[in-house]
C-alpha cells in the first residue's frame, strides 16, 4: 500500500508537463497560422495598390492621349472660325482629373474609361466638323478673292488719283510761292542820306540804319491774304544779326527755328506792292559779305549781298 502511494504523484507531475507541452504546441501552431494568414492578407492588399497604380497610370496615359487629341480639334476648328467652347469645357476637366493627386478606385477608374471611349466618338464628330468648315472656309476664300480683286483695282484707282492730287497739289503749292523782285539794298547815315550797294563795299560809318527794298512779284496762283515777312541779315560768319529790344525774334522754317532781323506782317493784295525794311544795329558791322534773305512765312522768295569795308 505504501508502494502505490508514493508512485501516484509522480504520474500526476507527468501528465501536467505532458498538458504544458500539448498546450505550448497548441499555440505555437495558432500563433504560425496566424501569421501566416496575416502574410498571405498583406500580400493580396500589396498585389492589389499594385494592380491599382499600374491601372492609375495606363488611365493617365489614355487621358493625356484624348487631351492632346481634343486640343488639335480645338486649335483647327477655332483657326477656321468655328465654336470650341464645349470643347474647351470637355478638355478642362480632362485636365483637372489628370493633374488630381488622389487614388483612384477601381470604379472610379472604370467610369473614365468609359468616358474617354465615348470622347473618341466625339472627337470623330469634330473631324467631320473640321472638314465641313474647311470647304465653307474654301468657298469663302474663292468669294472674297473675287472681291479682293475688284476692291484691289478700286483702291489702285483711288492711289493713282491721290497721286495726281498730291501731284497737282505739289505743282499749285511751288506755284503760289510769292517772290521777291528787285531787291534794293542801302545803307543809311546819320543825315538821312542813303547810299544804295554797288560794286564798291559799305562803309561802317555811312550805315546808321540799313535799309532792305523789294516788291512781290505778280502771283496770280497765291492766295490773297495775311502774310509774315522775314528779314534775315547775315554777317561775314553766316551769323544772323538780331536784337530782340529792336524787334528781332525767331521764326520756324522746314522745323528749324531761326532768328530774324525784322519782320511785318501785311495782306498779299498781288498788287506787286512795295515794301521797305529798316534796321538800326547800333553797332559797327564787321568787315566782309553779309547777306540779306527774305522769307514769307515759312520759305525763302529772295536773297541779295553787300559788303562793309
Amino acid at each position: 500500500m505504501d508502494t502505490n502511494f508514493e508512485r501516484e504523484p509522480g504520474q500526476k507531475k507527468d501528465q501536467n508537463k505532458n498538458i504544458i507541452i500539448i498546450v505550448l504546441v497548441l499555440l505555437v501552431i495558432i500563433s504560425g497560422i496566424k501569421l501566416y494568414t496575416d502574410y498571405v492578407d498583406r500580400t493580396k492588399k500589396t498585389e492589389e495598390i499594385l494592380l491599382l497604380s499600374t491601372e492609375n497610370n495606363e488611365l493617365n496615359q489614355r487621358l493625356d492621349s484624348v487631351t492632346f487629341q481634343l486640343n488639335l480639334r480645338i486649335q483647327e476648328i477655332e483657326k477656321l472660325g468655328g465654336d470650341v467652347q464645349a470643347l474647351e469645357a470637355v478638355r478642362d476637366q480632362l485636365i483637372a482629373e489628370r493633374n488630381s493627386t488622389r487614388q483612384r478606385s477601381s470604379s472610379e477608374i472604370a467610369a473614365l474609361n468609359g468616358k474617354i471611349t465615348n470622347l473618341n466618338s466625339l472627337i470623330a464628330q469634330k473631324d467631320q466638323e473640321i472638314l465641313e468648315l474647311r470647304a465653307a472656309n474654301q468657298q469663302l476664300f474663292a468669294e472674297n478673292q473675287d472681291l479682293k480683286t475688284t476692291q484691289a483695282e478700286i483702291e489702285e484707282e483711288v492711289v493713282q488719283l491721290n497721286m495726281q492730287k498730291q501731284d497737282l497739289q505739289a505743282k499749285v503749292d511751288v506755284a503760289s510761292m510769292l517772290k521777291a523782285e528787285n531787291i534794293t539794298i542801302a545803307a543809311v547815315n546819320s543825315r538821312g542820306k542813303e547810299r544804295v550797294e554797288t560794286t564798291k563795299d559799305f562803309r561802317n560809318r555811312q550805315i546808321e540804319r540799313l535799309k532792305v527794298s523789294f516788291n512781290l512779284a505778280d502771283n496770280k496762283v497765291a492766295e490773297k491774304g495775311p502774310r509774315n515777312i522775314y528779314i534775315q541779315v547775315l554777317d561775314g560768319n553766316s551769323q544772323p544779326i538780331f536784337d530782340v529790344a529792336k524787334g528781332s525774334g525767331t521764326f520756324m522754317i522746314n522745323g528749324a527755328e531761326l532768328f530774324y532781323t525784322v519782320k511785318q506782317d501785311i495782306i498779299f493784295d498781288n498788287t506787286e506792292q512795295e515794301l521797305t525794311f529798316y534796321y538800326e544795329k547800333g553797332s559797327a558791322y564787321t568787315s566782309g559779305n553779309h547777306q540779306v534773305k527774305i522769307f514769307v512765312d515759312n520759305y525763302q522768295v529772295g536773297a541779295k549781298s553787300f559788303a562793309v569795308k
